[in-house]
């Protein structure tokens, strides 16, 4: 009783509003701010307020979703910095204002590697409420929060009681806070992206390379959802992901995934980061099976083929006919990140059985800059775009698929990927591209 009561002092003491967060901000400061849902939603959208008392502040994202006026609007852009190592639409949005810039990194060592770079003056985040004990869980995200927690001057929490008390290595204890702002905001929400066609396709061909007892990682979006949707049928599946998503909570639930079979957590369901539906967040709330961990570790190709018949998915812009794959720029605009696609691609395929799949469409509609009008091109290319960044080199790409079919690259020559490529093209484009891969001496 006598340590509940202290613990209850602790916090009370360091309740502040936003208005008096804002005021510790000074100009210069490098801020770090939680991944995606781990974003303090409160501090960030109030940020722009002080933009007339401060200059050069740098706030270090990650997978942001609020649309914040600091960096959209460019009247701010003297005051504010933003580096990201994931971008998204909101970041995309004010690139053009010449106040963002990408830090390029592989996942899992993100923080370590900015750490050796920049001091972190103040680390904001999100948190649940703190238990009897004076212990809040950071809830969705362990990618870089608790290192950058430890490495920072100044530690701020958005506490709230909508976000799920999650377990693994995301206990806090109040006495390692510096300040707790009370928020009562919905934990913001990635929508459960339904499958097209193509995706289907994709997936139904992934999902019959993998085995019953696997261990699989998937990334975002409409593919990856389809894979879910298509391994209903498997048994006894595990999960080794840097991102725990909706689709990964209904094979849980249905019993597709049990994680017997891991090497190592087994009945454990490991992760960096969470991020999905109010229906995830609800599953997540107090489940031991789930364990969020230091994105440091979980991304670590060697812990990540510690697991046998490990299985990496992830998709990619655009891939050439030797197996370079970008996945994160459209020429030299950056559009996402590299993320976890190199670590978990290495991962799977150190490991024992393991295997990694780069899935993509074979085409996409683009505007012809001289025409106005949209386009099909082939998404497999004889080169890439220019000043297109290489997120998967050629040496680590394993399985490609579109929806035309899968092709083996482990262990091929440049003559056999390109043919290998070209197969899974759209047929419109394939004597083209190898018409191409002739001209330029791929293959004679």
């Amino acid at each position: 009783m006598l340590e509940t009561v202290k613990s209850k002092e602790l916090i009370n003491a360091k309740y502040i509003t936003v208005d008096e967060a804002l005021n510790l901000i000074n100009s210069g400061d490098v801020i770090v701010s939680g991944l995606g849902s781990a974003e303090p939603k409160r501090i960030l959208t109030n940020l722009h307020r002080i933009a007339n008392k401060v200059t050069d502040v740098t706030v270090t994202t990650c997978l942001p979703m609020e649309m914040a006026e600091y960096f959209t609007n460019e009247k701010y852009r003297h005051s504010f910095n933003m580096d990201g190592w994931f971008y998204t639409a909101a970041m995309r949005k004010g690139q053009k204002n010449g106040n963002i810039s990408f830090i390029p990194n592989h996942l899992h060592l993100a923080a370590i590697k900015r750490m050796s770079h920049k001091k972190t003056n103040i680390y904001m985040g999100t948190a649940t409420m703190p238990d009897k004990h004076g212990y809040l869980s950071l809830s969705l995200s362990n990618v870089y929060e608790k290192r950058m927690m430890e490495e920072a001057d100044l530690v701020i929490l958005e506490i709230n009681k909508n976000y799920p008390r999650t377990f693994g290595d995301v206990e806090v204890h109040i006495r390692d806070v510096d300040y707790v702002i009370e928020t009562d905001y919905e934990v913001p929400e990635l929508p459960d992206v339904e499958p097209n066609e193509k995706d289907l396709t994709i997936g139904k061909f992934i999902a019959e390379r993998i085995n019953d007892g696997d261990c699989i990682q998937l990334g975002i979006g409409g593919i990856p959802n389809a894979v879910a949707a298509s391994l209903v049928d498997k048994k006894d599946l595990g999960i080794h992901t840097e991102m725990f998503t909706t689709g990964m909570m209904k094979l849980v639930k249905s019993g597709v995934v049990t994680g017997k079979k891991k090497n190592f957590y087994k009945g454990k369901h490991v992760a960096a980061f969470a991020l999905g539906t109010k229906e995830l967040y609800e599953f997540l709330d107090d489940n031991p099976s789930i364990m969020i961990m230091d994105g440091h570790w979980t991304n670590d190709p060697y812990v990540i083929s510690k697991n046998d018949n490990q299985v990496s998915i992830n998709t990619t812009i655009e891939i050439d006919l030797t197996g370079q794959c970008a996945s994160e720029s459209i020429g030299s605009m950056q559009f996402s990140g590299t993320g976890g696609q190199a670590d978990t691609a290495i991962g799977a395929q150190i490991s024992k059985n393991g295997r990694s799949f780069i899935a993509l469409y074979s085409t996409a509609m683009v505007r012809n800059k001289e025409t106005g009008e949209k386009e099909e091109i082939s998404k497999i290319v004889p080169f890439l775009k220019p000043g297109a960044a290489v997120s998967l080199s050629r040496n680590d790409v394993d399985i490609v698929v579109t929806e035309y079919g899968v092709a083996e690259l482990r262990g091929t020559t440049v003559k056999e990927r390109v043919e290998r490529l070209i197969n899974i093209a759209h047929p419109k484009f394939r004597e083209e591209l190898l018409t191409k891969a002739k001209e330029i001496g791929l293959i004679y």
